[in-house]
């Protein structure tokens, strides 16, 4: 089952890999003085690999996210589970039983040590390679997948320093190979609709989106050994910022054509004290608890202003301390109108069903009768039955596994989700100097002016 001429692609990987994992915290490069890159390969906007009949799966990470990812591929035709891959005995076989239980056959398994995912590299039946991992193994994971021939999934954000987002991205550019950040919320069915309408005109010309990460999640604190707070918890520790940017600014980014016709230009930001963390551990944890021993340092309520080239205005905000109900706000203004969410509304100038913009609009089911976007009505209902954040989480993979059966170019590239990550560490450089302002690098190295913007795709049956 495996390939042994592919080793060779490990011990050249290995010293990267160990660097950007050791790496990756320490490093703080200035976005605004990283120099122009020369091209490491043809430009992947666009890329489309050859046409796949199946599509052959390998799972790196099976715990929290990676297992909802297990059971949604489940659902899917075209695939074969071939391998997984975690450092925790108990994960993987709850993962293997359930595919077991799914009818399917059982898949290779590959623990040990934090390095045993290059074995699942080094078949050569995986077409894919699905990573769902603590963030500082995201870009080492992806640039190794890669370098091994397999195209890159990669839950957010991409990478976590602008070094390892060039990395990527230059890996991506020299191997031909996808590399896509899995931003599942570009694929919820107001933002789908949203960016039909966007697409329509029904907004006019385009001004100012509003994005955020807005999710209480201090109870993640008391996920000790194990789970996403055994690790997540100790970011707040270490970098001041908007930690977790994507969610909200994935949406607009791809409402406003980033990447495809606008970039991103430059950010500011600023933080609130940081008290929430602190206090919580006080009250929910013995004096003498290592969690309050700990200092808080990334503020409880970040607020980051991008620029882009075209004058466009964004605000994106993370908080995951403060009790408050969840928001992503997901707002896109613009000429004629605006939509936004939590709760969803809409006013429109001309064309809003007879009702005045000086209203809101919160009657969403005529404007889905309307607007909806192909693609949730081609597997809308599939979706809400098959669950993952209202029906997103399985729209995106089928999505992916279509394209990639189909030969079809994907909606999201390597250079999207470097350019939406790189918001969680320029906005740490900003904050370091009086919130003054911090240049976004041009991952597409000046491609996004000739790039045609995502369109609205008909999906075949």
């Amino acid at each position: 089952m495996h390939n042994i001429h592919r080793r060779n692609f490990l011990k050249a990987a290995g010293a990267v890999t160990a660097g950007l994992v050791t790496a990756n915290i320490a490093l703080n490069v200035n976005a605004s003085s990283v120099a122009p890159k020369p091209q490491a390969g043809k430009s992947v906007i666009g890329l489309i690999a050859p046409k796949m009949d199946v599509v052959r799966v390998g799972f790196i990470g099976v715990g929290e996210r990676g297992f909802s990812h297990v059971e949604q591929f489940c659902h899917l035709e075209g695939v074969e589970l071939k391998a997984i891959c975690d450092t925790h005995p108990a994960v993987l076989d709850r993962a293997v039983n359930h595919i077991l239980k799914q009818n399917r056959p059982k898949p290779a398994v590959y623990t040990g040590n934090d390095l045993s995912y290059r074995e699942l590299l080094n078949r050569d039946d995986i077409d894919i390679v699905i990573i769902s991992t603590p963030w500082e193994w995201h870009a080492p994971m992806a640039i190794d997948a890669m370098e091994s021939g397999k195209h890159a999934f990669v839950e957010v954000p991409l990478a976590l320093t602008v070094e390892e987002c060039w990395q990527v991205v230059d890996t991506a550019e020299r191997t031909q190979k996808n590399c896509m950040m899995m931003e599942n919320v570009n694929y919820g069915r107001e933002e789908l609709m949203v960016l039909n309408m966007v697409r329509q005109g029904v907004f006019g010309e385009l001004l100012h989106g509003e994005a955020a990460y807005i999710h209480e999640l201090r109870w993640q604190m008391k996920e000790i050994d194990h789970k996403t707070g055994s690790w997540r918890t100790y970011w707040h520790t270490k970098r001041n910022g908007n930690l977790y940017p994507t969610h909200g600014l994935g949406p607009v980014a791809q409402y406003m054509n980033i990447n495809r016709g606008d970039r991103f230009d430059y950010l500011t930001s600023m933080s609130s004290p940081a008290l929430g963390r602190a206090l919580y551990a006080k009250r929910e944890f013995p004096a003498n608890h290592e969690r309050n021993q700990l200092k808080y340092i990334n503020g409880d309520i970040n607020t980051s202003l991008i620029k882009t080239v075209k004058g466009r205005t964004i605000m994106v905000q993370h908080d995951t301390t403060t009790p408050r109900p969840y928001s992503r706000h997901n707002l896109i203004q613009g000429t004629n109108g605006v939509f936004a969410g939590f709760p969803n509304r809409i006013a429109i100038e001309n064309g809003g069903f007879g009702k005045s913009y000086h209203e809101w609009d919160m009657d969403m089911q005529k404007w889905y009768d309307k607007y909806d976007h192909p693609l949730w009505q081609r597997i809308g209902k599939e979706a809400e039955i098959n669950g993952g954040h209202g029906g997103m989480d399985f729209v995106m993979l089928w999505r992916m596994i279509y394209c990639l059966r189909n030969g079809e170019a994907l909606d999201q590239d390597v250079y999207d989700g470097a350019s939406w990550s790189v918001v969680n560490i320029l906005s740490e450089q900003s904050l370091n100097n009086r919130s003054n302002s911090v240049n976004f690098p041009d991952f597409t190295r000046g491609a996004w002016q000739h790039a045609a913007p995502l369109g609205i795709v008909g999906i075949q049956s």
